[in-house]
């Protein structure tokens, strides 16, 4: 649907990111039991070149931020706000891990109605290969 100024809030976006010379910038997505995995992928995407955005909590792990279950759950859903939000922002996707779970497969079909790349450390996980 055609924008009344033209440009799409994502065109303007995509169009000042190039203006300003920025790196691609990579989303990682995956299960957070694959959080090691996300390091060293973040560590090889940033050594050759791109902007990360990931993950910052691992709500598997013990944490006093989310020991109140109550307090967890409103957490788990801005997290879950906040991890499509740096979805919309990159570039591409780059999904880790040999496990996509429900959580991980809506991410996918986020970043693929977007039209960003999606990109798997084990493509044959890609739930639409």
């Amino acid at each position: 649907m055609p924008h009344p100024q033209g440009l799409t809030p994502d065109d303007k976006l995509a169009g000042a990111k190039r203006e300003l010379g920025l790196p691609r910038i990579v989303a990682i997505c995956g299960s957070t039991r694959f959080m090691a995995e996300m390091a060293e992928a973040d560590l090889r995407e940033t050594a050759a070149g791109r902007i990360v955005v990931k993950p910052g909590c691992d709500m598997k792990s013990p944490h006093e931020l989310w020991s109140d279950p109550a307090g967890a759950e409103a957490l788990k859903a801005r997290l879950d706000r906040l991890h499509r939000a740096k979805i919309r922002l990159a570039d591409e996707v780059l999904v880790v891990g040999h496990y996509i779970g429900d959580s991980t497969r809506a991410e996918i079909a986020y970043a693929r109605s977007l039209g960003r790349p999606v990109r798997f450390t084990h493509p044959e996980v890609d739930p639409d290969a």
